[in-house]
């Protein structure tokens, strides 16, 4: 699971970072907000451990346009800020979890495996000698990790899910898409043909004029 961490004391965020990686996390640290924030948009964490008085933009300047732009990324507030506003602010921006230093090292680990239980980060489906990481967008074919976009990942997983199913682009819209950017049909074939790429063998049956079925045989 790969978490990114910002936390601007040195030696604090030293002593979580290896405690993390201890415990088989990957961890990707930072300072600054700016430079956390240009992080995230540039890559996909599993979860976000976010300071609030940090250099350049607050964790909760993060969260807060995190959220706006339909980031979900679970994230986990760790700071020194003890106050009920605080709290409850930090919760009203979309954090799963706050956490009030000083804090136990075995606390924390414990809050994020409660995360990544309630949203099934870790969780892998395997099909046909192949697993499936949803959560990480990942297919490992003979330890060669694919990765894939995160719609890509979720077509995929309804796919499967309901495997020998003929399916709709109208329903892989209605289940799929959650926000107003609704998809046309002609972008979901696209993701079909990009999910067909990734596979060494035919998954996806063309059943014309109904959709799609995704068969492991």
């Amino acid at each position: 699971m790969k978490i990114l961490l910002l936390e601007d004391d040195v030696i604090l965020q030293e002593i979580i970072e290896e405690f993390l990686v201890e415990n088989g996390y990957d961890v990707e640290s930072f300072y600054d907000g700016e430079k956390a924030l240009d992080a995230i948009g540039e890559n996909r964490y599993d979860m976000l451990l976010l300071d609030v008085n940090v250099p350049s933009i607050d964790g909760f300047e993060i969260l807060s346009y995190l959220r706006e732009i339909g980031n979900t990324t679970p994230a986990v507030y760790i700071t020194s800020l003890s106050g009920i506003d605080d709290l409850k602010k930090g919760f009203d921006l979309g954090a799963d979890d706050y956490l009030k230093k000083p804090f136990e090292l075995e606390e924390l680990r414990a809050r994020i495996e409660h995360i990544a239980r309630l949203y099934r980060l870790q969780e892998e489906i395997e099909f046909d000698g192949m697993k499936f990481v949803p959560k990480a967008h990942q297919i490992i074919i003979d330890d060669e990790v694919i990765e894939m976009r995160q719609k890509e990942a979720q077509v995929l997983e309804y796919f499967i899910r309901n495997t020998g199913k003929i399916i709709s682009c109208d329903e892989i819209i209605e289940n799929v898409w959650s926000d107003d950017s609704i998809p046309t049909h002609a972008t979901i074939r696209t993701y079909i043909k990009n999910l067909r790429k990734m596979f060494k063998k035919e998954y996806f049956d063309n059943i014309k004029g109904e959709g799609y079925r995704f068969n492991i045989v």
